[in-house]
């Protein structure tokens, strides 16, 4: 069965930030799961949001991060730390319960980070190569000056299906990609990607986690997410073969699989 994605924008008042502007695109009925993106953006999870949609009864929410995919950016949202306080705004304001949050990269750093906050609506979290944390010896690459291409070597095992030709690229959607890459140097930081607290907090996690990982990430490579995964009490740690950053574009059947969705 298709089903059909609808896109709206609606104003989420956020505790000692105020109203933020959200564009959410939702597709599906049933158990609710809000899926976050990367720093690829809005259009890294979409078809993978539609696969997860289809797939048994799920009614999945994929947001757009504020600054991302050409939408604007309150300047007093500027940590990963307020984008977890609006999603979970917006999880309260929609009356969701049993919500499952999976995060890729960036977004299963926001993931975390809404977890911590001890919401009764959060039921389980899914980071699918989280950045975010510290560890020694295996620091978030440093992708800053480095060509698509590079990039696109970095983050997958086989890029040539996901291989765009810079020369192709109309100048709005480069704007849009400028954006999108300053948008997640104010959420993240650059080059560090990461909270030297948030490794020490994971401990602070209270609801079932699964870390996935892809086993050729040379973004942040499986050793990391081991030890993300030994931070946070009880989480399940599993390598996804050929696979490398983005697992939900790359290999989303075993995203799903891992997830147990039905």
């Amino acid at each position: 069965m298709t089903t059909t994605a609808v896109s709206s924008t609606r104003t989420v008042n956020v505790a000692g930030i105020g109203p933020v502007e959200l564009t959410v695109e939702e597709r599906g009925h049933g158990k609710p799961f809000l899926v976050l993106h990367g720093g690829a953006g809005p259009q890294s999870v979409a078809k993978f949001a539609q696969l997860l949609a289809e797939k048994g009864s799920n009614r999945v929410l994929t947001p757009t991060h504020p600054g991302f995919g050409g939408t604007s950016r309150p300047e007093r949202l500027d940590n990963v730390a307020k984008l977890a306080a609006l999603y979970l705004t917006l999880v309260d304001d929609l009356g969701l319960e049993d919500v499952t949050i999976m995060g890729n990269s960036v977004g299963g750093w926001i993931a975390a980070e809404v977890a911590l906050l001890g919401s009764a609506r959060i039921s389980d979290i899914v980071l699918l190569d989280a950045v975010g944390i510290e560890v020694e010896g295996h620091p978030v690459a440093d992708v800053s000056g480095l060509s698509m291409p590079e990039i696109q070597a970095l983050s997958f095992y086989d890029p040539t299906p996901f291989r765009v030709d810079p020369a192709t690229i109309p100048d709005a959607q480069k704007t849009v990609m400028a954006a999108n890459s300053a948008a997640l140097a104010v959420y993240a930081g650059s080059p560090a990607m990461a909270d030297p607290t948030l490794l020490g907090r994971l401990g602070g996690i209270s609801i079932p986690t699964l870390v996935l990982w892809g086993e050729s990430d040379q973004i942040v490579p499986p050793a990391y997410g081991e030890a993300y995964a030994a931070a946070i009490p009880g989480a399940r740690f599993e390598v996804l073969p050929a696979t490398g950053h983005m697992p939900q574009m790359e290999t989303p059947a075993l995203v799903l699989d891992a997830v147990a969705v039905g």
